[in-house]
């Protein structure tokens, strides 16, 4: 049985998480927080940083959320989220890359800082000014997901793949926090429907992150 240590508002565990529902691998979780300096995760990733896959029975272990998704592409061949030809998986990879760092860095990131990590480690308020240059950011990211749904069925063509699972699992993050606004971004809006309404998403739905609750509208499929 594989474990993936992680925390609820990892946004790249839950990519690995998504990942290993949509190939049906089983798993359990145990709870592990990166800011505390745990022993444990340092002895399983010396960078600190969560997710973590463990087999105990095999004693293998991974870390980084892309490395574990392409173990598990090159190891389990049922329901392949990294397919198409070489361009494809390319143009997957490039999505993949621009939500795991530059959504993470100018949306979820920020939001997690202000209003995560302030409130369970600092003890500080939220800065304004950072929640509304994020919320700004994430509009254009959201115009973008409307742009391409308007020119592919999921975001890297004809399929759903690593690139639609990295985009939700970030923005799923972003949505618990509050930090997105729907109303003018219809096809991003029912694009993340899709993806909220898979069997894969709907634990992630359901957890919630100690003493922060998310907008009403977090746990429903319907946005």
């Amino acid at each position: 049985m594989w474990h993936i240590f992680q925390f609820p508002l990892c946004p790249f565990s839950r990519k690995v998480r998504l990942l290993m529902a949509e190939k049906g691998i089983a798993y359990e979780l145990q709870t592990t927080r990166p800011w505390e300096g745990e022993d444990r995760l340092f002895q399983m990733n010396p960078a600190g940083r969560t997710p973590v896959v463990r087999e105990m029975e095999r004693g293998v272990v991974l870390a980084d959320s892309r490395a574990i998704c392409e173990y598990f592409e090159e190891t389990v061949d049922r329901n392949p989220m990294l397919r198409g030809t070489d361009q494809q998986r390319a143009e997957i990879r490039r999505l993949v890359a621009l939500f795991d760092e530059n959504f993470f860095n100018d949306v979820s990131g920020p939001l997690l800082h202000e209003k995560m990590k302030k409130r369970l480690v600092l003890r500080q308020s939220p800065d304004g000014r950072s929640l509304r240059d994020a919320m700004k950011l994430a509009h254009d990211y959201l115009d973008y997901i409307d742009y391409l749904i308007d020119n592919r069925p999921w975001l890297a063509g004809a399929t759903m793949t690593l690139a639609d699972l990295t985009a939700a699992a970030q923005i799923s993050v972003a949505d618990y926090l509050g930090g997105l606004d729907w109303s003018s971004h219809e096809q991003a809006r029912g694009w993340y429907l899709v993806m909220k309404s898979r069997p894969s998403f709907r634990p992630l739905l359901t957890e919630r992150m100690e003493v922060i609750q998310p907008p009403s509208h977090y746990g429903e499929v319907d946005i």
